[in-house]
């Protein structure tokens, strides 16, 4: 998991180099607030104790918090931070409650030890127990942006720096589904007929109400925060089935996503940069005539998403869907492909105005015959000076890696295997 959030760090530091909130922030106190954020992020994958898995979680959450907020001069910035600091105190509490509860029930710390007292000396009927373990997967759950605990993701992502949100799209809800795994591994809870049924119905609300909420969307922030929550339910069904196969299928998808979200993302940064429309939907159109390095690898991030065959966000939701079935959660596995298929709607909607759409993205001058009046990201030096060319480099390698990877899976396969035996062996 650790290479995940390491991969997500280096991707941030490019896409914000020369961006104007680290000359906001201070380029020290940018970097530091996001390697301090990455730290928390490595520490709480591998916690295997209740007070390690909570400092990691602050570890994480702070530096965020002042992140979210360096655009000082922005009003939705400032709020973004605000915001994600009041719902994300929310969360460290009831998280806290939570752990407090589980080592009051067990009499321990330590997750080995609580696995092994549940069953033996505790029974999930505890009371206490069952309301701690509640507690705290609530807690996570509101990091993961797994309805209905998502509803401060949109705001935040849209008002949030894009590159900060780039960061929090992916490797926040990683290092959230790290500790998941662990916590609902079938070698810390046993029994899954217990907690499945309760895990899976936020799966589903969460597919449901991201792709729901995702339709009506003209900013592409929120359209990419909604489509992370319907992510985080495809996510979560590998954690519902409990099984080796439902864990490694996990960690291979939240690999992908993260392949996919920066690329779409780095997009938008490009795009951010030369339009005055901002991150709004209007901002590419054209872009496939305009500025076809900057749209291919967009296309490409919203064709995977949408789990297309020859991407490995469709090889991604085959794995989930053959271990929900093969779990005995067919109906979960139906309900990935119904929600990938109204999924359509809006990732295919964000191609067509790219490609099917005139726009006013200025052609170059070697192909339109005239003097071009603004340069476009991805034609010329003085145009790859202001989209920056890391943003365009990050989205092409993200994007190849995401067709590679739907056409040769099996070297991240066995990365996942490995991410997911030493969960389910760490116990």
């Amino acid at each position: 998991m650790s290479v995940l959030f390491y991969t997500a760090g280096i991707a941030t530091i490019l896409l914000s180099l020369r961006s104007d909130v680290v000359r906001e922030a201070g380029p020290g106190e940018y970097a530091s607030l996001l390697l301090g954020s990455i730290s928390g992020m490595v520490l709480l994958a591998g916690a295997q104790n209740l007070v390690t898995l909570f400092i990691g979680i602050e570890l994480l959450s702070i530096p965020l918090y002042i992140l979210c907020g360096s655009r000082v001069r922005q009003e939705r910035s400032l709020e973004a931070g605000l915001k994600y600091l009041i719902v994300g105190s929310v969360g460290s509490a009831t998280l806290l409650y939570g752990l407090a509860l589980t080592y009051g029930a067990t009499g321990s710390t330590d997750l080995a030890t609580i696995g092994h007292a549940i069953g033996t000396r505790v029974s999930l009927d505890d009371p206490l127990l069952l309301t701690g373990i509640a507690l705290t997967a609530t807690g996570l759950a509101f990091k993961a942006s797994v309805a209905p605990f998502h509803q401060w993701t949109p705001d935040v992502y849209q008002g949030a720096p894009t590159p900060i949100t780039t960061f929090m799209a992916v490797a926040t809800k990683a290092a959230a589904f790290a500790i998941l795994l662990r916590l609902f591994d079938e070698g810390l809870i046993s029994d899954q007929t217990d907690w499945g049924p309760a895990l899976a119905a936020l799966a589903v609300a969460s597919i449901v109400i991201g792709n729901a909420g995702a339709i009506a969307q003209r900013s592409m922030k929120r359209l990419l925060a909604w489509s992370g929550v319907a992510q985080a339910g495809y996510i979560l069904a590998g954690v519902v089935v409990g099984t080796r196969l439902g864990i490694q299928t996990s960690a291979f998808y939240l690999a992908v996503y993260l392949l996919m979200n920066v690329a779409a993302f780095a997009v938008v940064i490009a795009r951010e940069r030369v339009s005055e429309r901002g991150d709004d939907i209007g901002a590419l159109e054209g872009l496939g005539r305009a500025s076809p390095w900057l749209a291919w690898p967009m296309t490409i991030a919203m064709l995977a998403l949408a789990g297309f065959p020859a991407t490995a966000g469709f090889i991604g939701k085959f794995y989930l869907i053959d271990a929900a079935v093969s779990g005995d959660y067919a109906w979960l596995g139906v309900a990935i492909v119904v929600g990938s298929m109204i999924s359509l709607v809006y990732y295919l909607r964000v191609i067509a105005v790219m490609w099917m759409t005139p726009g006013d993205v200025e052609v170059p001058a070697a192909v339109s015959g005239r003097r071009r009046v603004r340069p476009v990201a991805g034609w010329s030096p003085e145009a790859d000076a202001r989209a920056q060319p890391e943003v365009a480099f990050v989205a092409i390698v993200c994007a190849a890696a995401t067709v590679v990877f739907g056409i040769v899976p099996e070297p991240l396969l066995h990365l996942a295997r490995d991410v997911g035996s030493s969960i389910t062996t760490a116990l």
